[in-house]
């Protein structure tokens, strides 16, 4: 009788963990399926395909944009500012948690305060600085720019650096390591698991950035995925056979690559065993 009732609230959650994963994956069900049929249904309510298996909503996207383009577009400036997001953050997040230097306090409530400030309220006049002081519209860096530094990542790392053991950097000062090695060699391998969660986390912001893209960029050939969907769904989608499968697959196009990111990296979602590191 004890075992029953002890499994029970065990049962329940899985039932009710159970049901929020059907409804979580239910969106990308119906839009996978949609994607790939002749005559996509308008409720989500009817479970079951119903129309023909086609490729045509793909090709249909392809021959009004180059999809390979935009998708090469959207990986270029993913990769721009994941990699600034990386670089910057981890020397800035090292620097405020492990480095003790005049004004450090200062530079922390800055970057909370900017944390505040809307990145809508800054668009404009960062339009006008990036196009007309940097020349650098209709082009990569200029997509990339405002979003080289991101305070969260680096709120995210000075937590994590302010968890390491303090004995790991004096054991490692005292060998000789300089401030550089400390940070790659010992702090960095201490932290993959939030370095993984900061570029997911990250990856998703660029890739599906449409407004800054959208105002940078005039020439079609240099805007990203997001970007040439919405031209597309706006402007052309509603006058092709299947408008329904034509939005579905670009939606699909959109959110595969994101997927399949989370799939092959959540094996890196595990604890740091920090303790370890200071044993014996």
């Amino acid at each position: 009788m004890m075992r029953r009732r002890r499994s029970l609230p065990r049962i329940l959650s899985i039932i009710l963990l159970t049901v929020a994963a059907i409804g979580f994956a239910f969106p990308f069900y119906f839009m996978l399926v949609g994607a790939f049929q002749e005559n996509p249904t308008n409720s989500p309510s009817e479970l079951l395909p119903t129309g023909g298996w086609t490729v045509d909503n793909f090709i249909a996207i392809d021959s009004r944009i180059d999809l390979m383009g935009s998708l090469l577009n959207s990986l270029i400036f993913t990769a721009g500012v994941l990699l600034g997001t990386v670089v910057f953050g981890l020397l800035a997040g090292y620097a405020i948690a492990r480095l003790d230097f005049r004004g450090r306090g200062v530079v922390w409530v800055l970057m909370l305060l900017v944390q505040m400030v809307p990145f809508q309220l800054l668009m404009i006049p960062l339009y006008v600085q990036i196009t007309r002081n940097y020349g650098l519209g209709d082009s990569y860096l200029g997509m990339i720019l405002p979003f080289l530094i991101n305070t969260t990542a680096v709120f995210i790392f000075v937590q994590f650096f302010k968890a390491l053991p303090v004995e790991i950097f004096e054991a490692a000062r005292i060998d000789g390591a300089g401030e550089i090695r400390l940070l790659t060699s010992v702090a960095i391998p201490l932290i993959k698991p939030v370095l993984v969660t900061v570029v997911l986390v990250t990856f998703i912001g660029p890739w599906n950035e449409f407004l800054w893209p959208f105002l940078i960029t005039k020439d079609a050939t240099l805007q990203p995925l997001a970007v040439s969907l919405a031209n597309y769904i706006s402007n052309v989608a509603q006058s092709t056979a299947n408008p329904n499968g034509a939005i579905l697959a670009g939606a699909t196009a959109l959110a595969f690559p994101v997927v399949i990111l989370f799939v092959v990296f959540q094996r890196f979602f595990t604890a740091t065993d920090l303790g370890a590191a200071v044993k014996g």
